[in-house]
């Protein structure tokens, strides 16, 4: 089934061992939207909205439930590596580092440009430097410097539309072959572990998002705002609590959904208890991920 290729990515490396049925799944769904699988978490925010507004009491660089997400969807991927898997070639590799990427609006107007970021967030990095690197990057991002990725798009453009389409259609199969340079893709956020957008940020709460087919994510995540839902209390009567939407969608070919949904309910447990976030993650001591956690609200 040509599982093995001839030459090395530089981004990740060919699971070996996979069941036949997982190593079927890129044949018989070979791209990543017909492969994909919806997964919501609705989170109680009581802890997330404290913990932001003690940590904004006492730091210099502020934060929102958006820098909480990024450090938990970073600990999760490293700590459940079967997360970080990616498809290219019908082949299921292993991705070498946690990458994440996410899009933020130059200003806060219709019109204003989206710039992209890409994160790599070792495993290990205290909170404070995850945050501290998020404001760099964004700040970048917004400024008036152009960035490699920013100027491969601008030239990118200039060509005429048959030229592009034809220099993307070489890149995508060199990519698939593995000959694609690792330079070409070290900077470009599609190549990364996931996508998050922070459309609560703009009151978007209720989005389901696709993935990619250019590059290598596998996961997307919208965060929603923190918003008053009904959910069911202490007592089981309904009571109205601030919560936060996490909108998941998969590429079902990297894993199955129980080790995914299983997974992400780490971020969960993370962003309920966000203390833990400034705690060292050893993923030796994690149990194992026996059950996953009844959803907040059935909304």
């Amino acid at each position: 089934m040509g599982l093995f290729p001839i030459f090395r990515r530089a981004d990740g490396d060919v699971v070996r061992g996979l069941s036949p049925v997982r190593r079927m799944m890129p044949y018989l769904m070979p791209t990543r939207n017909e492969s994909v699988v919806y997964y919501e978490q609705i989170l109680d925010a009581g802890a997330i909205t404290a913990f932001v507004k003690r940590w904004n009491d006492t730091h210099d660089l502020k934060i929102t439930p958006f820098h909480l997400v990024v450090a938990a969807l970073a600990r999760a991927l490293h700590a459940r590596p079967g997360l970080n898997r990616f498809v290219s070639g019908r082949r299921i590799y292993q991705r070498r580092g946690v990458q994440i990427s996410f899009a933020a609006k130059r200003a806060f107007a219709d019109d204003a440009p989206l710039v992209t970021v890409k994160l790599e967030v070792p495993a290990g990095e205290p909170f404070e430097e995850t945050v501290r690197r998020m404001h760099a990057s964004i700040g970048e991002g917004r400024s008036d410097r152009e960035r490699p990725v920013d100027k491969e798009v601008r030239l990118a453009v200039m060509l005429p539309g048959f030229v592009l389409g034809a220099v993307l259609a070489v890149m995508r199969a060199l990519d698939r072959w593995n000959l694609l340079p690792g330079f070409v893709t070290k900077n470009d956020p599609m190549y990364a572990s996931i996508f998050v957008a922070n459309l609560g940020s703009v009151g978007i709460d209720r989005v389901w998002h696709h993935l990619y087919e250019y590059g290598t994510v596998s996961h997307f995540c919208v965060i929603g705002g923190v918003r008053p839902r009904v959910v069911p209390g202490p007592d089981g009567q309904p009571a109205v609590r601030d919560t936060l939407r996490l909108r998941f969608s998969f590429d079902e070919r990297i894993n199955d959904g129980f080790y995914c949904a299983s997974s992400l309910d780490l971020v969960r447990e993370d962003l309920e208890n966000p203390d833990r976030l400034l705690q060292s993650l050893d993923p030796k001591a994690l149990p194992a991920r026996a059950a996953i956690k009844a959803p907040t609200s059935t909304l």
